[in-house]
């Protein structure tokens, strides 16, 4: 009896490692959706710009973009909190996580790139 207990044990233990290396998967695709999101918010800053950038008074244009890319801002900032929290809380047994400098380069890079969008859309 104790063997077969001892098998299912070990059986139990190598599901929530595998349990583990799914959900730290899932919140590497989580952090890569967030960035498409940010992505996307400044896109349509851009696009808001292009399309209404004639309209007078121009600052109505500027300060409706400028709020998408803000948006973007607060996505890759939340985005990678979470995925650096959910880091330090799986232990990964088999999958290789993204590194967690790797994971601030990506938002901090996009994070810098957003306001240096706004910056040109408010000098246009």
């Amino acid at each position: 009896m104790t063997n077969k207990d001892d098998d299912n044990n070990d059986l139990a233990h190598e599901r929530t490692k595998w349990a583990e290396d799914r959900t730290l998967l899932a919140s590497e695709r989580t952090f890569s959706s967030w960035m498409g999101t940010g992505l996307g918010s400044l896109g349509l800053a851009v696009g808001m710009q292009a399309v209404f950038g004639a309209m007078e008074p121009t600052w109505v244009a500027k300060s409706a973009a400028t709020i998408f890319v803000l948006i973007a801002v607060m996505l890759f900032v939340s985005a990678l909190r979470n995925a650096q929290e959910t880091l330090k809380r799986l232990n990964s047994s088999s999958a290789e996580p993204i590194s967690s400098n790797n994971l601030s380069i990506i938002a901090y890079s996009l994070t810098v790139g957003a306001l240096g969008a706004c910056i040109v859309l408010w000098m246009i």
